[in-house]
């Protein structure tokens, strides 16, 4: 059990060789064949999953010491070396997961270890040959690069230079012209840097359709869902989903967006003016960052014990790093370092009601996985993506009763509007997806057929937009600013999957927060020990893929809104 807490100064990860790791897999081969009974054989696997856990907290962080500050020389050089030696790491441990898959004692060892890490290595071991290295450490490259350049962005505005997370607080302004001005600025750097972007995302989307191929895929859409570890769905089960969110999501965002343009007094809406909820200004957090984590010490208290002494113990390990400044990468993730047991929230704050919608998202991951931290195999700490995302969204509709802790007066008009986001999200989300299947179904395609092809989605998924003389935009360049799209291929679909899971919870905490609370909590607790659908239903939730999972959600938002 890993109980004792460490400050965040004091983790400390050895650098791996690549031969002091093969001798250590040479040694924990050895023993899985010596072994004569279950007991032994046990032992084994959990000396591996000792060494899966050690590794991935150095992963871990170096890629987070790279995102706080990209322009620090040692972190680039340390994230390069952890690059270039990933897939020989990567290498042994599919060794290791088919020998186990092949094991004569398999039935045996999942009865100890759980069913589900099977079918996920079963998946893994479809997603690597010794074949591509070279490959995946030409991707991560690319990918830093994507990220190195993003973060890098100095952009004037009003006599201050910001990077891009610190100009999002001017797209939300309450005067037009401002917003307006600031979206002129914020996409002027992706139209003058368009043909690095292009070049980086062309070589990826190549890159990858070359791995598909060396792997046996006919394209890199089936190996994408075998990386994404999806063992109880596929392509038809998505393509069915998003079918529903256009039949009855598209016309409820239409109705939304009609409405804000009267509440906002304009004759058209534009771009500029959907992040605008009404003519009182968006909602903001009544204080600065230390106020912000006072206030979230109140939320949680108010909540959940085990949840206020969680958060208590990020404050006092300094597992946070929420302020934007120069340098650091945009958005914000959680991470963890499962040597330790811990989790690490990154964000990029800047004043806008977006703090708390990113802070609370990823305390629900964080949460999570110190609920789930001692689990029997590593492969459980953290689900799959699509139900690790259940866990973050749902925290932000379960804290609507206690948002008068961050805006006050202004505490309804947040939920309001925070539901409003997030319905006009499904659409946006879906069309990522539907995106990203285009692309990768015609990998030859030429950079100016992707962009009709993001504006080929745009048109079934999000239908009123109006970019006005936002010229980038309306050629169809508006996914680049989506880093999912560069690093992680096909995850963005998971987080409407979730979010559609989330909504149910809201609804039942309506009725009942008590016992909504406890499901939710013991959720996290399964951490990923089962399949999607599995712990959706656990949770007693209805899966997104059944007919009608959008319907009774939709009904209860349209009262919520009063439309």
């Amino acid at each position: 059990m890993l109980t004792n807490v460490v400050d965040f100064s004091e983790i400390r990860v050895e650098t791996p060789s690549i031969e002091s790791v093969r001798s250590e897999y040479e040694a924990i081969a050895q023993q899985l064949e010596a072994a004569t009974d279950a007991q032994s054989r046990v032992a084994a696997c959990q000396e591996w999953d000792r060494l899966r856990r050690r590794l991935g907290s150095w992963s871990a962080l170096t890629d987070l010491h790279f995102h706080q500050d990209t322009q620090n020389e040692s972190y680039k050089q340390a994230r390069d070396y952890c690059d270039e030696i990933s897939p020989k790491l990567t290498a042994l441990e599919i060794d290791m997961k088919r020998r186990l898959l092949g094991s004569p004692y398999r039935a045996e060892l999942e009865r100890s270890l759980g069913k589900q890490a099977f079918l996920l290595w079963e998946a893994d071991i479809t997603t690597f040959d010794p074949v591509i290295e070279d490959d995946l450490v030409r991707e991560a490259k690319l990918v830093a690069e994507y990220t190195e350049l993003v973060a890098g962005a100095n952009l004037e505005f009003e006599g201050s230079r910001l990077n891009l997370s610190q100009i999002g607080k001017y797209t939300q302004d309450a005067k037009r012209d401002r917003r307006h001005h600031a979206e002129q600025v914020r996409w002027g750097f992706f139209s003058e840097n368009r043909d690095r972007l292009d070049r980086i995302y062309d070589d990826l989307v190549r890159l990858r359709h070359q791995m598909a191929t060396k792997l046996g895929y006919d394209n890199y859409i089936g190996l994408g869902y075998k990386r994404m570890q999806r063992v109880d769905y596929g392509q038809q089960e998505v393509a069915r989903y998003c079918q529903q969110v256009v039949e009855e999501v598209v016309p409820l965002a239409r109705q939304i967006l009609e409405r804000q343009t009267q509440k906002l007094n304009l004759d058209k809406l534009f771009y500029w003016d959907e992040s605008l909820f009404d003519l009182q200004g968006n909602p903001t957090p009544k204080g600065d960052l230390d106020w912000m984590l006072e206030s979230a010490q109140e939320v949680f208290a108010a909540m959940n014990p085990e949840l206020s002494d969680f958060f208590k113990m990020m404050v006092k390990s300094h597992l946070l790093d929420l302020d934007s400044r120069t340098g650091k990468a945009g958005g914000g993730f959680c991470t963890s370092f499962l040597t330790y047991g811990l989790p690490f929230i990154f964000a990029n704050f800047n004043g806008t009601k977006g703090d708390v919608d990113v802070f609370i998202h990823e305390m629900g991951h964080a949460f999570q996985m110190w609920q789930s931290r001692n689990t029997s195999v590593s492969d459980y700490v953290w689900a799959t993506s699509e139900s690790a995302e259940i866990h973050s969204m749902s925290l932000e509709f379960l804290t609507f009763s206690q948002m008068e802790k961050f805006f006050g007066d202004d505490a309804q008009r947040y939920c309001l509007q925070h539901l409003t986001e997030s319905l006009l999200f499904l659409p946006y989300g879906v069309a990522v997806d539907r995106f990203q299947h285009l692309v990768y179904a015609n990998p030859s395609a030429t950079v100016k057929e992707r962009h009709q092809m993001w504006q080929e989605v745009e048109s079934i998924y999000l239908p009123w937009r109006e970019y006005g003389d936002l010229t980038h935009l309306s050629q169809g360049g508006l996914w680049q600013q989506k880093q999912h799209i560069y690093d992680s291929p096909f995850y963005y679909i998971d987080y409407t999957l979730a979010l559609c899971c989330a909504l149910q919870f809201w609804v039942k905490a309506k009725t009942d927060y008590s016992t909504t609370l406890k499901d939710y909590v013991a959720l996290c607790q399964r951490g990923g020990e089962a399949a999607f659908q599995e712990l959706v239903r656990s949770a007693r939730l209805t899966s997104p893929f059944e007919s009608g999972a959008l319907t009774q959600v939709l009904a209860e938002a349209r009262q919520f809104l009063g439309l």
